[in-house]
Protein backbone atom coordinates (compact mmCIF):
# COMPACT_ATOMS: atom_id res chain seq x y z
CA UNK A 1 0.00 0.00 0.00
CA UNK A 2 3.08 2.24 -0.03
CA UNK A 3 2.29 5.13 2.13
CA UNK A 4 -1.53 4.59 2.19
CA UNK A 5 -2.62 7.28 0.14
CA UNK A 6 -3.84 4.86 -2.68
CA UNK A 7 -7.66 3.05 -2.32
CA UNK A 8 -9.33 1.28 -4.65
CA UNK A 9 -13.02 2.28 -5.26
CA UNK A 10 -15.43 -0.08 -3.65
CA UNK A 11 -18.07 -1.48 -5.69
CA UNK A 12 -19.66 0.88 -7.04
CA UNK A 13 -18.59 4.01 -4.86
CA UNK A 14 -21.85 4.58 -3.73
CA UNK A 15 -23.64 2.52 -1.36
CA UNK A 16 -21.71 -0.29 0.33
CA UNK A 17 -23.75 -3.78 0.01
CA UNK A 18 -25.83 -4.69 3.24
CA UNK A 19 -23.11 -6.21 6.05
CA UNK A 20 -20.29 -5.16 3.55
CA UNK A 21 -17.38 -3.07 5.13
CA UNK A 22 -15.47 -0.42 3.48
CA UNK A 23 -11.94 -1.45 4.07
CA UNK A 24 -9.25 0.89 5.27
CA UNK A 25 -7.53 0.44 1.61
CA UNK A 26 -10.77 1.19 -0.38
CA UNK A 27 -12.95 4.34 -0.78
CA UNK A 28 -16.76 5.52 -1.65
CA UNK A 29 -17.09 8.15 -4.39
CA UNK A 30 -15.19 11.43 -3.21
CA UNK A 31 -18.37 13.34 -2.50
CA UNK A 32 -19.12 10.65 -0.24
CA UNK A 33 -16.01 10.28 1.03
CA UNK A 34 -15.80 14.31 1.72
CA UNK A 35 -19.21 13.70 4.01
CA UNK A 36 -17.89 10.93 6.24
CA UNK A 37 -14.66 13.27 6.59
CA UNK A 38 -16.87 16.17 7.41
CA UNK A 39 -18.81 13.64 10.06
CA UNK A 40 -15.46 12.69 11.40
CA UNK A 41 -14.53 16.23 12.23
CA UNK A 42 -18.22 16.78 13.87
CA UNK A 43 -17.78 13.82 16.16
CA UNK A 44 -14.03 14.95 17.31
CA UNK A 45 -15.44 18.66 17.20
CA UNK A 46 -16.56 19.09 21.08
CA UNK A 47 -13.98 17.29 22.93
CA UNK A 48 -10.67 18.40 20.28
CA UNK A 49 -12.42 22.70 21.10
CA UNK A 50 -12.80 21.87 24.20
CA UNK A 51 -9.35 20.77 25.45
CA UNK A 52 -7.39 23.51 24.33
CA UNK A 53 -9.94 26.50 25.89
CA UNK A 54 -9.78 24.15 29.45
CA UNK A 55 -5.63 24.46 28.40
CA UNK A 56 -5.85 27.61 28.00
CA UNK A 57 -4.32 27.40 24.47
CA UNK A 58 -6.02 28.81 20.87
CA UNK A 59 -8.51 25.96 19.75
CA UNK A 60 -8.03 27.61 16.42
CA UNK A 61 -4.02 26.13 16.55
CA UNK A 62 -5.52 23.23 18.27
CA UNK A 63 -7.98 22.34 15.11
CA UNK A 64 -5.29 22.69 12.78
CA UNK A 65 -2.44 21.13 14.49
CA UNK A 66 -4.68 18.10 14.65
CA UNK A 67 -5.47 17.76 11.20
CA UNK A 68 -1.49 17.59 10.59
CA UNK A 69 -1.26 15.32 13.46
CA UNK A 70 -3.92 12.83 11.79
CA UNK A 71 -1.75 13.01 8.31
CA UNK A 72 1.44 12.11 10.21
CA UNK A 73 -0.48 9.27 11.70
CA UNK A 74 -2.09 8.23 8.54
CA UNK A 75 1.07 8.40 6.86
CA UNK A 76 3.51 6.66 9.69
CA UNK A 77 0.74 3.64 9.96
CA UNK A 78 1.03 3.82 6.02
CA UNK A 79 -2.90 2.96 5.98
CA UNK A 80 -3.80 0.38 7.97
CA UNK A 81 -4.62 2.36 11.87
CA UNK A 82 -7.90 4.24 10.55
CA UNK A 83 -7.85 7.44 13.18
CA UNK A 84 -8.36 10.57 14.07
CA UNK A 85 -5.98 12.54 16.18
CA UNK A 86 -7.51 15.26 18.39
CA UNK A 87 -6.44 17.18 21.86
CA UNK A 88 -5.53 14.99 24.07
CA UNK A 89 -7.90 15.49 27.44
CA UNK A 90 -5.55 13.70 29.85
CA UNK A 91 -3.64 17.20 29.30
CA UNK A 92 -6.06 18.98 31.44
CA UNK A 93 -5.31 18.51 34.68
CA UNK A 94 -1.34 18.69 34.05
CA UNK A 95 -2.28 22.48 32.30
CA UNK A 96 -4.73 23.44 35.31
CA UNK A 97 -1.12 22.45 37.52
CA UNK A 98 1.11 24.16 35.73
CA UNK A 99 -1.38 27.43 35.64
CA UNK A 100 -1.48 27.56 39.36
CA UNK A 101 2.20 27.55 40.05
CA UNK A 102 2.53 30.34 37.64
CA UNK A 103 3.35 28.65 34.46
CA UNK A 104 2.88 30.01 31.46
CA UNK A 105 1.37 28.61 27.87
CA UNK A 106 4.89 28.11 26.74
CA UNK A 107 5.53 26.27 30.23
CA UNK A 108 2.73 24.12 29.16
CA UNK A 109 3.52 22.89 25.81
CA UNK A 110 7.01 22.76 26.69
CA UNK A 111 6.27 20.25 29.50
CA UNK A 112 4.27 18.88 27.07
CA UNK A 113 6.67 18.52 24.07
CA UNK A 114 8.90 16.64 26.61
CA UNK A 115 5.51 14.17 27.31
CA UNK A 116 5.55 13.36 23.63
CA UNK A 117 9.17 13.17 22.75
CA UNK A 118 8.80 10.21 25.76
CA UNK A 119 5.78 8.54 23.94
CA UNK A 120 7.81 8.77 21.00
CA UNK A 121 10.20 7.08 22.24
CA UNK A 122 7.97 4.08 23.94
CA UNK A 123 6.61 3.49 20.81
CA UNK A 124 10.06 2.80 19.39
CA UNK A 125 10.94 0.29 22.51
CA UNK A 126 7.49 -0.88 21.90
CA UNK A 127 8.23 -2.09 18.37
CA UNK A 128 11.36 -2.87 18.85
CA UNK A 129 10.74 -5.57 21.73
CA UNK A 130 7.21 -6.46 21.68
CA UNK A 131 3.81 -4.81 23.40
CA UNK A 132 4.40 -7.43 26.49
CA UNK A 133 7.06 -4.77 27.79
CA UNK A 134 4.03 -2.35 28.30
CA UNK A 135 2.33 -4.87 30.59
CA UNK A 136 5.38 -5.75 32.56
CA UNK A 137 5.85 -1.97 33.18
CA UNK A 138 2.88 -0.88 33.33
CA UNK A 139 0.16 -3.81 34.20
CA UNK A 140 -3.85 -3.00 34.19
CA UNK A 141 -3.71 -1.97 37.69
CA UNK A 142 -1.22 0.59 37.66
CA UNK A 143 -2.54 2.26 34.54
CA UNK A 144 -6.09 2.30 35.72
CA UNK A 145 -4.90 3.83 39.29
CA UNK A 146 -2.92 6.68 37.18
CA UNK A 147 -5.95 7.56 34.42
CA UNK A 148 -8.13 7.44 37.56
CA UNK A 149 -5.87 10.13 39.55
CA UNK A 150 -5.30 12.17 36.69
CA UNK A 151 -9.24 12.75 35.97
CA UNK A 152 -9.89 13.45 39.72
CA UNK A 153 -7.54 15.66 40.09
CA UNK A 154 -9.56 17.69 38.28
CA UNK A 155 -12.25 18.11 40.55
CA UNK A 156 -11.61 21.52 42.15
CA UNK A 157 -10.55 23.32 38.45
CA UNK A 158 -14.75 22.69 38.62
CA UNK A 159 -15.42 23.66 41.53
CA UNK A 160 -13.60 26.51 42.05
CA UNK A 161 -13.04 28.06 38.62
CA UNK A 162 -15.76 27.46 36.59
CA UNK A 163 -18.80 26.60 38.22
CA UNK A 164 -18.92 29.53 40.72
CA UNK A 165 -19.18 31.67 37.35
CA UNK A 166 -22.79 30.56 37.11
CA UNK A 167 -23.96 27.96 38.77
CA UNK A 168 -27.49 27.46 37.39
CA UNK A 169 -26.16 27.65 34.12
CA UNK A 170 -23.98 24.91 34.92
CA UNK A 171 -26.55 22.47 36.33
CA UNK A 172 -28.86 23.05 33.58
CA UNK A 173 -25.79 22.12 31.02
CA UNK A 174 -24.96 19.10 33.66
CA UNK A 175 -27.93 18.37 33.21
CA UNK A 176 -28.88 18.15 29.59
CA UNK A 177 -25.18 16.94 28.90
CA UNK A 178 -25.92 13.90 31.18
CA UNK A 179 -29.68 13.40 29.65
CA UNK A 180 -27.64 13.46 26.12
CA UNK A 181 -24.89 10.72 27.15
CA UNK A 182 -27.93 8.39 28.21
CA UNK A 183 -30.84 9.07 26.11
CA UNK A 184 -29.16 9.79 22.72
CA UNK A 185 -28.55 6.84 20.15
CA UNK A 186 -25.93 6.02 17.41
CA UNK A 187 -24.17 9.51 16.11
CA UNK A 188 -25.88 11.45 18.16
CA UNK A 189 -24.91 10.27 21.50
CA UNK A 190 -21.05 10.42 20.27
CA UNK A 191 -21.38 14.02 20.41
CA UNK A 192 -23.42 15.06 23.36
CA UNK A 193 -20.83 16.65 24.74
CA UNK A 194 -20.92 19.28 22.07
CA UNK A 195 -24.43 19.21 22.14
CA UNK A 196 -23.91 20.28 25.63
CA UNK A 197 -21.93 23.14 24.28
CA UNK A 198 -24.23 24.16 22.04
CA UNK A 199 -27.05 23.89 24.85
CA UNK A 200 -25.28 26.29 27.13
CA UNK A 201 -24.03 28.64 24.49
CA UNK A 202 -27.42 29.33 23.63
CA UNK A 203 -29.03 29.39 27.34
CA UNK A 204 -26.33 31.73 28.30
CA UNK A 205 -27.27 34.13 25.77
CA UNK A 206 -31.04 33.83 26.63
CA UNK A 207 -30.46 34.20 29.83
CA UNK A 208 -29.06 37.91 29.57
CA UNK A 209 -31.70 38.76 27.27
CA UNK A 210 -34.16 38.00 30.40
CA UNK A 211 -32.42 38.93 33.39
CA UNK A 212 -28.90 41.31 32.34
CA UNK A 213 -25.21 40.53 33.29
CA UNK A 214 -24.52 38.09 36.10
CA UNK A 215 -22.49 39.28 39.63
CA UNK A 216 -19.57 36.46 39.92
CA UNK A 217 -15.94 36.25 39.32
CA UNK A 218 -14.96 35.93 35.65
CA UNK A 219 -11.67 34.77 35.44
CA UNK A 220 -10.36 36.14 39.05
CA UNK A 221 -10.71 35.56 42.34
CA UNK A 222 -13.30 38.72 42.57
CA UNK A 223 -17.08 38.74 41.91
CA UNK A 224 -17.95 41.53 39.29
CA UNK A 225 -20.73 42.33 36.88
CA UNK A 226 -20.48 40.47 33.35
CA UNK A 227 -22.37 39.35 30.58
CA UNK A 228 -22.51 35.53 30.71
CA UNK A 229 -21.73 35.38 26.86
CA UNK A 230 -19.46 37.69 25.39
CA UNK A 231 -19.21 38.03 21.91
CA UNK A 232 -17.41 41.65 21.72
CA UNK A 233 -14.36 39.46 20.25
CA UNK A 234 -15.95 37.85 17.96
CA UNK A 235 -16.61 40.99 15.42
CA UNK A 236 -13.68 41.99 15.91
CA UNK A 237 -11.62 38.77 14.52
CA UNK A 238 -11.15 38.22 11.23
CA UNK A 239 -12.23 35.38 9.03
CA UNK A 240 -8.97 34.08 7.29
CA UNK A 241 -5.61 34.18 9.25
CA UNK A 242 -3.31 32.33 10.75
CA UNK A 243 -3.63 31.46 14.83
CA UNK A 244 -1.02 32.09 17.23
CA UNK A 245 2.21 30.44 17.57
CA UNK A 246 4.57 30.38 20.33
CA UNK A 247 7.60 28.94 21.65
CA UNK A 248 7.78 26.46 24.38
CA UNK A 249 9.72 27.14 27.07
CA UNK A 250 11.50 24.06 29.71
CA UNK A 251 10.67 23.60 33.11
CA UNK A 252 11.79 20.93 35.51
CA UNK A 253 9.03 21.18 37.87
CA UNK A 254 6.41 21.34 35.13
CA UNK A 255 7.67 18.65 32.75
CA UNK A 256 7.65 16.04 36.14
CA UNK A 257 3.85 16.83 36.67
CA UNK A 258 3.22 16.15 33.11
CA UNK A 259 5.24 13.01 32.25
CA UNK A 260 2.97 10.29 33.88
CA UNK A 261 0.42 11.30 31.46
CA UNK A 262 2.25 9.03 28.82
CA UNK A 263 0.87 6.21 31.16
CA UNK A 264 -2.67 7.26 30.50
CA UNK A 265 -1.55 8.35 26.20
CA UNK A 266 0.20 4.70 25.96
CA UNK A 267 -2.78 3.16 26.82
CA UNK A 268 -5.62 4.90 24.68
CA UNK A 269 -2.85 4.20 21.71
CA UNK A 270 -3.09 0.38 22.85
CA UNK A 271 -7.11 0.25 23.23
CA UNK A 272 -7.50 2.32 20.01
CA UNK A 273 -5.21 0.08 17.85
CA UNK A 274 -6.75 -3.63 19.56
CA UNK A 275 -10.52 -1.64 19.02
CA UNK A 276 -9.59 -0.90 15.63
CA UNK A 277 -8.21 -4.40 14.84
CA UNK A 278 -10.95 -6.07 16.12
CA UNK A 279 -13.54 -4.03 13.92
CA UNK A 280 -11.26 -4.24 10.81
CA UNK A 281 -10.65 -7.99 11.17
CA UNK A 282 -7.35 -7.25 10.80
CA UNK A 283 -4.57 -7.63 13.36
CA UNK A 284 -2.72 -4.38 14.09
CA UNK A 285 -0.44 -5.56 17.08
CA UNK A 286 2.63 -5.05 14.78
CA UNK A 287 1.63 -1.48 14.12
CA UNK A 288 0.97 -1.09 17.75
CA UNK A 289 4.76 0.82 18.36
CA UNK A 290 4.61 2.42 15.14
CA UNK A 291 0.90 4.13 16.66
CA UNK A 292 2.53 5.09 19.95
CA UNK A 293 5.43 6.54 18.15
CA UNK A 294 3.45 8.09 15.55
CA UNK A 295 1.23 9.99 18.32
CA UNK A 296 4.24 11.14 20.15
CA UNK A 297 5.89 12.84 17.17
CA UNK A 298 2.62 14.65 15.84
CA UNK A 299 2.06 16.08 20.12
CA UNK A 300 6.18 17.02 19.67
CA UNK A 301 5.66 19.22 16.85
CA UNK A 302 1.98 20.63 17.69
CA UNK A 303 3.51 21.68 21.06
CA UNK A 304 6.54 23.20 19.00
CA UNK A 305 4.74 25.47 17.63
CA UNK A 306 2.62 26.43 20.59
CA UNK A 307 -0.52 23.77 20.19
CA UNK A 308 -1.70 20.95 22.53
CA UNK A 309 -1.06 17.62 22.37
CA UNK A 310 -2.70 14.77 20.41
CA UNK A 311 -4.03 11.47 20.93
CA UNK A 312 -6.07 9.12 19.03
CA UNK A 313 -10.07 9.44 19.62
CA UNK A 314 -12.42 6.91 20.49
CA UNK A 315 -15.32 9.46 19.31
CA UNK A 316 -14.17 8.74 15.54
CA UNK A 317 -14.24 4.61 16.49
CA UNK A 318 -18.39 5.12 17.28
CA UNK A 319 -18.24 6.64 13.68
CA UNK A 320 -16.62 3.57 12.19
CA UNK A 321 -18.86 1.15 13.91
CA UNK A 322 -22.40 3.06 12.87
CA UNK A 323 -21.37 3.42 9.44
CA UNK A 324 -18.93 0.22 8.81
CA UNK A 325 -16.45 2.73 6.55
CA UNK A 326 -12.91 2.30 7.90
CA UNK A 327 -11.72 3.95 4.62
CA UNK A 328 -8.16 5.95 5.52
CA UNK A 329 -9.54 8.16 2.65
CA UNK A 330 -12.42 9.55 4.69
CA UNK A 331 -9.37 10.69 7.58
CA UNK A 332 -7.68 12.56 4.73
CA UNK A 333 -10.82 14.53 4.28
CA UNK A 334 -11.50 15.13 7.97
CA UNK A 335 -7.78 16.26 8.26
CA UNK A 336 -8.01 18.60 5.21
CA UNK A 337 -11.40 20.05 6.89
CA UNK A 338 -9.47 20.28 10.32
CA UNK A 339 -6.59 22.70 8.57
CA UNK A 340 -9.44 24.82 6.54
CA UNK A 341 -11.05 25.40 10.16
CA UNK A 342 -7.80 26.23 12.09
CA UNK A 343 -7.41 29.25 9.55
CA UNK A 344 -10.27 30.81 10.38
CA UNK A 345 -9.94 33.27 13.13
CA UNK A 346 -13.63 34.32 13.81
CA UNK A 347 -13.91 30.28 14.55
CA UNK A 348 -11.50 30.56 17.54
CA UNK A 349 -13.01 33.78 18.93
CA UNK A 350 -16.77 32.39 19.15
CA UNK A 351 -14.94 29.13 20.90
CA UNK A 352 -13.09 31.19 23.31
CA UNK A 353 -16.44 33.43 24.02
CA UNK A 354 -17.90 29.76 25.84
CA UNK A 355 -19.52 31.03 29.37
CA UNK A 356 -17.49 29.94 32.47
CA UNK A 357 -20.67 28.43 33.54
CA UNK A 358 -21.25 26.30 30.08
CA UNK A 359 -17.70 24.75 31.31
CA UNK A 360 -18.73 24.19 34.82
CA UNK A 361 -21.54 21.78 33.83
CA UNK A 362 -19.69 20.13 31.08
CA UNK A 363 -16.74 19.51 33.05
CA UNK A 364 -18.12 17.65 36.16
CA UNK A 365 -19.17 15.13 33.77
CA UNK A 366 -15.93 15.23 31.36
CA UNK A 367 -13.54 14.97 34.24
CA UNK A 368 -15.20 12.38 36.38
CA UNK A 369 -15.78 10.09 32.89
CA UNK A 370 -11.77 10.61 32.63
CA UNK A 371 -11.38 9.34 36.46
CA UNK A 372 -13.86 6.66 35.83
CA UNK A 373 -12.07 5.43 32.59
CA UNK A 374 -9.32 4.44 35.05
CA UNK A 375 -12.05 1.87 36.58
CA UNK A 376 -12.93 0.45 33.44
CA UNK A 377 -9.47 -0.24 32.78
CA UNK A 378 -9.96 -2.43 36.14
CA UNK A 379 -12.91 -3.78 35.23
CA UNK A 380 -11.77 -5.15 31.65
CA UNK A 381 -8.35 -6.73 32.96
CA UNK A 382 -10.26 -8.06 35.89
CA UNK A 383 -8.21 -6.36 38.59
CA UNK A 384 -8.64 -8.25 41.78
CA UNK A 385 -8.42 -5.06 44.40
CA UNK A 386 -9.03 -7.67 47.04
CA UNK A 387 -5.23 -8.79 46.88
CA UNK A 388 -3.35 -6.37 48.68
CA UNK A 389 -0.78 -6.36 46.12
CA UNK A 390 -2.86 -4.67 43.72
CA UNK A 391 -5.22 -2.53 46.35
CA UNK A 392 -2.52 -0.76 48.37
CA UNK A 393 -0.15 0.90 46.08
CA UNK A 394 -3.54 2.43 43.81
CA UNK A 395 -5.25 3.45 47.07
CA UNK A 396 -2.17 5.43 48.45
CA UNK A 397 -1.60 6.96 44.42
CA UNK A 398 -5.36 7.71 43.91
CA UNK A 399 -5.21 9.75 46.66
CA UNK A 400 -2.26 11.49 46.80
CA UNK A 401 -2.98 12.72 42.97
CA UNK A 402 -6.78 13.20 44.07
CA UNK A 403 -5.79 15.31 46.98
CA UNK A 404 -2.51 17.26 45.96
CA UNK A 405 -0.52 15.80 48.48
CA UNK A 406 3.07 17.01 48.43
CA UNK A 407 6.65 15.96 48.94
CA UNK A 408 9.06 18.80 49.36
CA UNK A 409 12.71 17.18 48.50
CA UNK A 410 14.40 20.99 48.84
CA UNK A 411 13.64 24.39 48.86
CA UNK A 412 13.64 24.67 45.09
CA UNK A 413 11.84 21.34 44.45
CA UNK A 414 8.67 19.02 45.44
CA UNK A 415 6.68 16.07 43.90
CA UNK A 416 2.99 16.88 44.29
CA UNK A 417 -0.65 15.33 43.10
CA UNK A 418 -0.16 13.77 39.70
CA UNK A 419 3.23 13.06 39.86
CA UNK A 420 3.95 12.06 43.15
CA UNK A 421 0.70 9.72 42.78
CA UNK A 422 2.22 8.24 39.59
CA UNK A 423 5.13 7.41 41.15
CA UNK A 424 3.62 6.01 43.91
CA UNK A 425 1.55 3.81 41.96
CA UNK A 426 4.28 2.63 39.87
CA UNK A 427 7.26 2.30 42.31
CA UNK A 428 5.26 0.81 44.97
CA UNK A 429 3.78 -1.92 42.87
CA UNK A 430 7.00 -3.16 41.59
CA UNK A 431 8.41 -2.75 44.73
CA UNK A 432 6.23 -4.18 47.02
CA UNK A 433 5.96 -7.26 44.37
CA UNK A 434 9.37 -8.03 44.68
CA UNK A 435 8.51 -8.74 48.23
CA UNK A 436 5.05 -10.05 48.45
CA UNK A 437 4.82 -13.67 48.87
CA UNK A 438 4.59 -16.05 45.95
CA UNK A 439 0.50 -16.37 46.32
CA UNK A 440 0.06 -12.70 45.73
CA UNK A 441 1.29 -12.79 42.55
CA UNK A 442 -0.37 -15.61 41.06
CA UNK A 443 -3.75 -14.37 40.97
CA UNK A 444 -3.48 -12.26 38.24
CA UNK A 445 -5.15 -13.71 35.17
CA UNK A 446 -2.92 -14.93 32.27
CA UNK A 447 -1.85 -12.45 29.19
CA UNK A 448 -2.76 -13.09 25.32
CA UNK A 449 -0.57 -12.20 22.76
CA UNK A 450 -1.97 -8.75 22.51
CA UNK A 451 -2.12 -5.56 24.33
CA UNK A 452 -5.19 -4.94 26.15
CA UNK A 453 -6.93 -7.99 26.71
CA UNK A 454 -6.73 -11.20 28.14
CA UNK A 455 -7.50 -15.09 27.33
CA UNK A 456 -10.70 -15.30 28.80
CA UNK A 457 -10.44 -19.34 28.19
CA UNK A 458 -6.95 -19.38 30.21
CA UNK A 459 -8.44 -17.53 33.00
CA UNK A 460 -11.26 -19.45 33.62
CA UNK A 461 -9.34 -22.53 33.81
CA UNK A 462 -6.88 -21.47 36.12
CA UNK A 463 -9.36 -20.18 38.34
CA UNK A 464 -10.78 -23.35 38.67
CA UNK A 465 -7.09 -25.58 39.05
CA UNK A 466 -6.95 -22.91 42.20
CA UNK A 467 -10.66 -23.52 43.23
CA UNK A 468 -10.57 -25.29 46.62
CA UNK A 469 -12.47 -28.79 46.94
CA UNK A 470 -15.77 -28.48 48.23
CA UNK A 471 -15.67 -28.29 52.13
CA UNK A 472 -12.60 -26.89 52.67
CA UNK A 473 -11.94 -23.31 53.74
Amino acid sequence: MGLGVRWTLHGDGKTPAPGAVVRPDERLSWPRTFGLGAQHVVAMFGASFVAPVLMGLDPNLAIMMSGVATAIFLLATKGRVPSYLGCSLSFVGVAATIRATGGSSATVTGAVLVVGAVLFLAGLMVQRFGARIIHAAMPPVVTGAVVMLIGFNLAPVTASTYWPQDQWTALLVMLFTGLAVVCLRGFFSRIAIFLGLVFGYVLSWVLDLLFGKIHSPAGGAEAVDHWRLDLSAVADADWIGLPSFHAPSFEWSAILVALPVVIALIAENAGHVKAVGEMTGDSLDDKLGTAIAADGAASMLSTAVGGPPNTTYSENIGVMAATRVYSTAAYWAAACFALLFGLCPKFGAVVAAIPGGVLGGITVILYGMIGLLGAQIWLNAKVDLRNPLNLVPAAAGIIIGVGGVSLKITDNFELSGIALGTLVVITGYHALRAFAPAHLKTQEPLLDSGTSQYDEKQYAEKQHDEKPPAGTS
